[in-house]
Protein backbone atom coordinates (compact mmCIF):
# COMPACT_ATOMS: atom_id res chain seq x y z
CA UNK A 1 0.00 0.00 0.00
CA UNK A 2 1.36 3.56 -1.03
CA UNK A 3 2.18 6.24 1.67
CA UNK A 4 0.02 9.28 1.68
CA UNK A 5 2.72 10.80 -0.62
CA UNK A 6 1.82 8.10 -3.29
CA UNK A 7 5.71 6.73 -2.21
CA UNK A 8 7.11 3.52 -0.52
CA UNK A 9 4.70 2.11 2.18
CA UNK A 10 6.01 2.23 5.88
CA UNK A 11 6.54 -1.78 5.86
CA UNK A 12 8.85 -1.21 2.87
CA UNK A 13 10.37 2.15 4.62
CA UNK A 14 10.91 -0.43 7.83
CA UNK A 15 12.08 -3.55 6.01
CA UNK A 16 14.75 -1.03 4.54
CA UNK A 17 15.68 0.10 7.86
CA UNK A 18 15.87 -3.48 9.10
CA UNK A 19 18.71 -4.06 6.14
CA UNK A 20 21.07 -2.06 8.56
CA UNK A 21 19.72 -3.42 12.14
CA UNK A 22 22.27 -2.81 15.01
CA UNK A 23 21.04 -5.95 16.65
CA UNK A 24 21.63 -8.97 13.58
CA UNK A 25 24.66 -10.59 14.33
CA UNK A 26 24.90 -9.64 17.97
CA UNK A 27 24.21 -11.39 21.42
CA UNK A 28 20.93 -10.86 22.90
CA UNK A 29 19.13 -11.14 26.08
CA UNK A 30 15.30 -11.45 26.30
CA UNK A 31 14.52 -10.55 29.79
CA UNK A 32 10.92 -11.98 30.33
CA UNK A 33 11.18 -14.03 27.44
CA UNK A 34 8.84 -16.50 29.34
CA UNK A 35 5.75 -13.90 28.74
CA UNK A 36 3.40 -13.12 26.14
CA UNK A 37 5.51 -10.63 24.73
CA UNK A 38 8.94 -12.27 25.49
CA UNK A 39 8.06 -15.45 23.71
CA UNK A 40 7.24 -13.85 20.83
CA UNK A 41 10.19 -11.25 20.74
CA UNK A 42 12.88 -14.13 20.56
CA UNK A 43 11.13 -15.87 17.94
CA UNK A 44 11.04 -13.23 15.76
CA UNK A 45 14.73 -11.70 16.92
CA UNK A 46 15.98 -15.77 15.44
CA UNK A 47 14.27 -15.28 12.10
CA UNK A 48 15.88 -11.36 11.37
CA UNK A 49 19.31 -12.86 12.56
CA UNK A 50 19.88 -12.41 15.80
CA UNK A 51 22.21 -14.32 18.23
CA UNK A 52 19.69 -14.96 21.03
CA UNK A 53 22.29 -16.18 23.47
CA UNK A 54 19.92 -16.11 26.12
CA UNK A 55 16.15 -15.95 27.43
CA UNK A 56 15.24 -15.45 31.00
CA UNK A 57 12.23 -15.76 33.31
CA UNK A 58 11.08 -16.44 36.61
CA UNK A 59 8.58 -19.05 35.61
CA UNK A 60 9.37 -22.71 35.62
CA UNK A 61 10.21 -23.61 31.86
CA UNK A 62 7.17 -25.27 31.56
CA UNK A 63 4.88 -22.60 32.29
CA UNK A 64 6.58 -19.81 29.33
CA UNK A 65 4.29 -19.08 26.83
CA UNK A 66 7.00 -19.93 24.34
CA UNK A 67 10.29 -21.46 24.74
CA UNK A 68 12.78 -21.58 22.39
CA UNK A 69 15.96 -24.78 21.77
CA UNK A 70 17.80 -22.34 19.90
CA UNK A 71 18.62 -20.84 22.98
CA UNK A 72 19.57 -21.00 26.44
CA UNK A 73 16.59 -20.92 28.66
CA UNK A 74 16.97 -19.60 32.40
CA UNK A 75 14.83 -19.30 35.00
CA UNK A 76 15.83 -16.39 37.14
CA UNK A 77 14.40 -14.06 39.74
CA UNK A 78 15.49 -10.75 38.24
CA UNK A 79 14.55 -9.11 41.67
CA UNK A 80 17.86 -10.21 42.65
CA UNK A 81 20.75 -7.91 41.40
CA UNK A 82 23.23 -11.31 41.34
CA UNK A 83 20.18 -12.70 38.68
CA UNK A 84 20.44 -9.73 36.11
CA UNK A 85 24.43 -10.60 36.32
CA UNK A 86 23.79 -13.75 35.15
CA UNK A 87 21.23 -12.98 32.64
CA UNK A 88 23.12 -9.93 31.09
CA UNK A 89 26.80 -11.95 31.19
CA UNK A 90 28.11 -11.66 27.58
CA UNK A 91 25.35 -10.09 26.36
CA UNK A 92 26.25 -7.06 23.54
CA UNK A 93 22.16 -5.83 23.46
CA UNK A 94 19.37 -6.44 26.53
CA UNK A 95 15.87 -6.48 26.24
CA UNK A 96 13.97 -5.69 29.03
CA UNK A 97 10.38 -6.88 29.49
CA UNK A 98 10.08 -8.60 32.74
CA UNK A 99 7.70 -7.73 34.94
CA UNK A 100 4.80 -8.39 37.26
CA UNK A 101 1.59 -7.46 35.58
CA UNK A 102 -1.54 -8.29 33.72
CA UNK A 103 -4.75 -6.58 32.59
CA UNK A 104 -6.68 -3.97 34.47
CA UNK A 105 -8.43 -6.04 37.07
CA UNK A 106 -4.97 -7.57 38.12
CA UNK A 107 -3.16 -4.10 37.79
CA UNK A 108 -5.71 -2.37 39.86
CA UNK A 109 -5.66 -4.88 42.88
CA UNK A 110 -1.98 -5.59 42.59
CA UNK A 111 -0.19 -2.13 42.81
CA UNK A 112 2.58 -3.37 45.28
CA UNK A 113 3.30 -6.46 43.28
CA UNK A 114 4.04 -4.04 40.14
CA UNK A 115 5.73 -1.70 42.06
CA UNK A 116 8.62 -4.59 42.59
CA UNK A 117 8.81 -4.62 39.10
CA UNK A 118 11.07 -1.24 39.97
CA UNK A 119 13.78 -3.72 41.27
CA UNK A 120 14.20 -5.60 38.18
CA UNK A 121 14.35 -2.88 36.06
CA UNK A 122 16.75 -1.26 38.29
CA UNK A 123 18.84 -4.07 39.02
CA UNK A 124 19.39 -5.20 35.18
CA UNK A 125 20.50 -1.47 34.23
CA UNK A 126 23.09 -2.20 36.89
CA UNK A 127 23.55 -5.53 35.36
CA UNK A 128 24.28 -4.14 31.84
CA UNK A 129 26.46 -1.47 32.96
CA UNK A 130 28.65 -4.15 34.57
CA UNK A 131 28.37 -6.31 32.14
CA UNK A 132 29.80 -3.70 29.02
CA UNK A 133 25.93 -4.12 27.57
CA UNK A 134 26.02 -2.00 24.36
CA UNK A 135 22.44 -1.59 24.10
CA UNK A 136 19.53 -1.87 26.80
CA UNK A 137 15.54 -1.93 25.86
CA UNK A 138 13.24 -1.05 28.31
CA UNK A 139 9.01 -1.93 28.02
CA UNK A 140 7.39 1.15 29.01
CA UNK A 141 3.40 0.85 29.53
CA UNK A 142 0.60 3.90 28.14
CA UNK A 143 0.19 3.37 31.27
CA UNK A 144 2.95 6.25 32.13
CA UNK A 145 -0.01 9.29 30.93
CA UNK A 146 -1.25 11.63 32.96
CA UNK A 147 -4.48 10.41 34.03
CA UNK A 148 -6.29 13.62 33.46
CA UNK A 149 -6.25 13.46 29.99
CA UNK A 150 -7.99 9.98 29.40
CA UNK A 151 -11.26 11.34 31.36
CA UNK A 152 -13.28 11.33 28.26
CA UNK A 153 -14.15 8.19 26.01
CA UNK A 154 -13.15 10.72 23.01
CA UNK A 155 -9.67 11.09 23.90
CA UNK A 156 -7.25 12.80 22.00
CA UNK A 157 -4.26 10.84 21.10
CA UNK A 158 -1.70 10.64 23.92
CA UNK A 159 1.63 12.65 22.67
CA UNK A 160 5.06 11.50 24.05
CA UNK A 161 4.74 14.48 26.44
CA UNK A 162 1.34 14.25 27.92
CA UNK A 163 3.23 12.48 30.73
CA UNK A 164 4.59 14.97 32.77
CA UNK A 165 2.58 16.88 34.92
CA UNK A 166 3.55 13.28 36.36
CA UNK A 167 0.19 11.51 37.03
CA UNK A 168 0.28 8.09 36.16
CA UNK A 169 -2.03 4.78 36.59
CA UNK A 170 -1.31 4.20 40.15
CA UNK A 171 1.29 1.43 40.88
CA UNK A 172 1.78 -0.09 37.67
CA UNK A 173 2.16 2.98 35.98
CA UNK A 174 4.75 5.19 38.36
CA UNK A 175 6.98 1.98 38.43
CA UNK A 176 6.96 2.13 34.61
CA UNK A 177 7.77 6.13 34.86
CA UNK A 178 10.17 5.57 37.16
CA UNK A 179 11.77 3.12 35.17
CA UNK A 180 11.81 5.73 32.15
CA UNK A 181 13.57 7.89 34.25
CA UNK A 182 16.40 5.39 34.99
CA UNK A 183 17.11 4.71 31.83
CA UNK A 184 17.38 8.04 30.74
CA UNK A 185 20.01 8.77 33.50
CA UNK A 186 21.98 5.62 32.92
CA UNK A 187 22.73 6.80 29.43
CA UNK A 188 23.06 10.34 30.51
CA UNK A 189 25.39 9.02 33.55
CA UNK A 190 27.11 6.25 32.36
CA UNK A 191 26.58 5.82 28.57
CA UNK A 192 24.49 2.98 28.28
CA UNK A 193 21.99 3.11 25.25
CA UNK A 194 19.30 2.87 26.52
CA UNK A 195 15.55 2.91 24.35
CA UNK A 196 12.35 2.87 25.54
CA UNK A 197 8.61 2.18 24.16
CA UNK A 198 5.26 3.17 25.79
CA UNK A 199 3.55 -0.22 24.98
CA UNK A 200 -0.60 0.34 23.97
CA UNK A 201 -2.63 -2.71 24.97
CA UNK A 202 -0.19 -5.44 23.00
CA UNK A 203 -2.55 -9.02 22.13
CA UNK A 204 -2.61 -11.79 19.71
CA UNK A 205 -2.14 -15.57 19.95
CA UNK A 206 -0.34 -17.41 22.73
CA UNK A 207 -0.79 -15.07 25.39
CA UNK A 208 -2.99 -14.77 28.50
CA UNK A 209 -6.76 -15.38 27.74
CA UNK A 210 -7.99 -16.65 31.17
CA UNK A 211 -6.94 -16.70 34.94
CA UNK A 212 -7.13 -13.22 36.03
CA UNK A 213 -3.99 -11.57 34.16
CA UNK A 214 -5.89 -11.16 30.41
CA UNK A 215 -5.95 -8.29 28.59
CA UNK A 216 -9.20 -7.18 27.19
CA UNK A 217 -9.15 -8.38 23.43
CA UNK A 218 -8.36 -12.43 24.79
CA UNK A 219 -10.57 -12.10 27.77
CA UNK A 220 -13.73 -10.69 25.24
CA UNK A 221 -12.96 -13.45 22.97
CA UNK A 222 -12.89 -15.99 25.80
CA UNK A 223 -15.95 -14.93 26.56
CA UNK A 224 -17.06 -14.43 23.44
CA UNK A 225 -16.47 -18.54 22.88
CA UNK A 226 -17.59 -19.20 26.05
CA UNK A 227 -21.21 -17.81 25.68
CA UNK A 228 -21.52 -19.71 22.22
CA UNK A 229 -20.93 -22.72 23.33
CA UNK A 230 -22.75 -22.76 26.76
CA UNK A 231 -25.89 -21.41 24.46
CA UNK A 232 -26.27 -18.62 27.17
CA UNK A 233 -25.80 -15.97 24.79
CA UNK A 234 -25.27 -13.61 27.51
CA UNK A 235 -21.48 -11.42 27.96
CA UNK A 236 -20.25 -9.64 30.94
CA UNK A 237 -18.72 -6.29 30.24
CA UNK A 238 -16.46 -4.51 33.26
CA UNK A 239 -17.21 -0.65 33.02
CA UNK A 240 -20.08 0.72 30.68
CA UNK A 241 -18.53 -0.73 27.60
CA UNK A 242 -17.99 3.32 26.72
CA UNK A 243 -14.73 3.42 27.12
CA UNK A 244 -12.22 3.97 24.22
CA UNK A 245 -8.94 2.42 23.74
CA UNK A 246 -6.48 1.39 20.85
CA UNK A 247 -5.40 -2.61 20.28
CA UNK A 248 -1.71 -3.51 19.05
CA UNK A 249 -1.62 -7.13 17.31
CA UNK A 250 1.79 -8.80 18.50
CA UNK A 251 3.71 -8.81 15.49
CA UNK A 252 3.60 -5.12 15.05
CA UNK A 253 5.08 -4.96 18.70
CA UNK A 254 7.85 -7.03 18.07
CA UNK A 255 8.70 -5.35 14.65
CA UNK A 256 8.37 -1.81 16.84
CA UNK A 257 10.46 -3.46 19.18
CA UNK A 258 13.58 -4.43 17.05
CA UNK A 259 13.41 -1.04 15.13
CA UNK A 260 13.32 1.00 18.57
CA UNK A 261 16.09 -1.15 19.85
CA UNK A 262 18.05 0.13 16.69
CA UNK A 263 17.20 3.70 16.18
CA UNK A 264 19.06 6.84 17.18
CA UNK A 265 15.41 7.70 19.43
CA UNK A 266 16.40 9.51 22.23
CA UNK A 267 13.27 9.60 24.27
CA UNK A 268 10.60 7.17 25.24
CA UNK A 269 8.02 7.07 22.35
CA UNK A 270 4.86 5.64 21.75
CA UNK A 271 4.50 2.23 20.55
CA UNK A 272 0.59 1.44 19.20
CA UNK A 273 -1.77 1.72 16.92
CA UNK A 274 -4.29 4.63 16.74
CA UNK A 275 -7.47 2.61 15.40
CA UNK A 276 -9.45 3.78 18.45
CA UNK A 277 -12.53 1.33 19.72
CA UNK A 278 -14.86 1.41 22.51
CA UNK A 279 -15.46 -1.48 24.27
CA UNK A 280 -18.74 -2.35 23.40
CA UNK A 281 -17.19 -1.98 18.93
CA UNK A 282 -14.52 -4.52 20.30
CA UNK A 283 -17.36 -7.50 21.58
CA UNK A 284 -19.08 -6.29 18.45
CA UNK A 285 -15.91 -7.61 16.43
CA UNK A 286 -15.88 -11.03 18.47
CA UNK A 287 -19.03 -11.36 18.20
CA UNK A 288 -18.99 -11.08 14.22
CA UNK A 289 -15.88 -13.60 14.34
CA UNK A 290 -18.01 -16.05 16.39
CA UNK A 291 -21.10 -15.27 14.21
CA UNK A 292 -23.44 -15.05 17.56
CA UNK A 293 -25.50 -11.67 18.79
CA UNK A 294 -25.27 -11.54 22.59
CA UNK A 295 -27.19 -9.69 25.33
CA UNK A 296 -24.83 -7.64 26.93
CA UNK A 297 -24.38 -6.85 31.06
CA UNK A 298 -22.45 -4.05 32.21
CA UNK A 299 -20.62 -4.49 35.84
CA UNK A 300 -20.15 -1.19 36.35
CA UNK A 301 -18.09 -1.57 39.27
CA UNK A 302 -15.63 -3.86 37.97
CA UNK A 303 -12.02 -2.63 36.83
CA UNK A 304 -12.16 -0.57 34.04
CA UNK A 305 -9.02 1.88 33.95
CA UNK A 306 -9.29 5.38 32.04
CA UNK A 307 -12.09 6.76 29.87
CA UNK A 308 -10.23 6.66 27.23
CA UNK A 309 -6.20 5.93 25.80
CA UNK A 310 -5.23 6.22 22.36
CA UNK A 311 -1.43 6.56 20.42
CA UNK A 312 -0.66 9.68 18.91
CA UNK A 313 2.17 8.51 16.01
CA UNK A 314 3.31 11.49 14.72
CA UNK A 315 6.59 10.49 16.46
CA UNK A 316 7.17 7.25 15.27
CA UNK A 317 6.40 8.00 11.62
CA UNK A 318 8.57 10.73 12.13
CA UNK A 319 11.50 8.86 13.28
CA UNK A 320 11.00 5.38 11.51
CA UNK A 321 8.64 6.49 8.50
CA UNK A 322 6.47 3.37 9.81
CA UNK A 323 4.06 2.64 12.16
CA UNK A 324 1.68 0.07 13.87
CA UNK A 325 -0.92 -0.89 11.25
CA UNK A 326 -2.42 -4.25 11.42
CA UNK A 327 -6.16 -3.78 11.49
CA UNK A 328 -8.08 -4.78 15.04
CA UNK A 329 -10.35 -6.92 13.03
CA UNK A 330 -7.47 -9.24 11.43
CA UNK A 331 -5.79 -9.66 14.51
CA UNK A 332 -8.45 -10.28 16.75
CA UNK A 333 -9.35 -12.79 14.41
CA UNK A 334 -6.19 -14.79 14.78
CA UNK A 335 -6.50 -14.63 18.73
CA UNK A 336 -10.03 -15.90 18.77
CA UNK A 337 -9.26 -18.71 16.37
CA UNK A 338 -6.58 -19.42 18.77
CA UNK A 339 -8.18 -18.72 22.20
CA UNK A 340 -10.88 -21.04 20.63
CA UNK A 341 -8.97 -24.08 19.63
CA UNK A 342 -7.07 -23.92 23.42
CA UNK A 343 -10.85 -23.91 24.64
CA UNK A 344 -11.54 -26.87 22.33
CA UNK A 345 -8.07 -28.80 23.75
CA UNK A 346 -9.67 -28.72 26.92
CA UNK A 347 -6.87 -26.56 27.81
CA UNK A 348 -8.35 -24.87 31.57
CA UNK A 349 -5.80 -22.30 32.26
CA UNK A 350 -3.00 -20.22 30.37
Amino acid sequence: MPDRDGGESSAEILEAHREIMKVRGKKVVVCGAGGFIGGHLVNSLLADGAEVIRAVDVKPLDEWYQSSGEVENLVLDLKEKNSCLKAAEGAEVVFQLAADMGGMGFIENNKALCMLSVLTNTHMLMAAREQGVERFFYSSSACVYNGDKQKNPEVVALKEEDAYPALPEDGYGWEKLFSERMCRHFEEDFGLVCRVARYHNVYGPLGTWTGGREKAPAAICRKVIEAKASGSHEIEIWGDGKQTRSFMYIDDCTRGTQAILESEILEPINLGTNELVTINQLVALAEEIGGVKLQRKYILNAPKGVNGRNSDNTKILEYLGWEPSIRLKDGLAKTYEWIESQMLAGVTKR
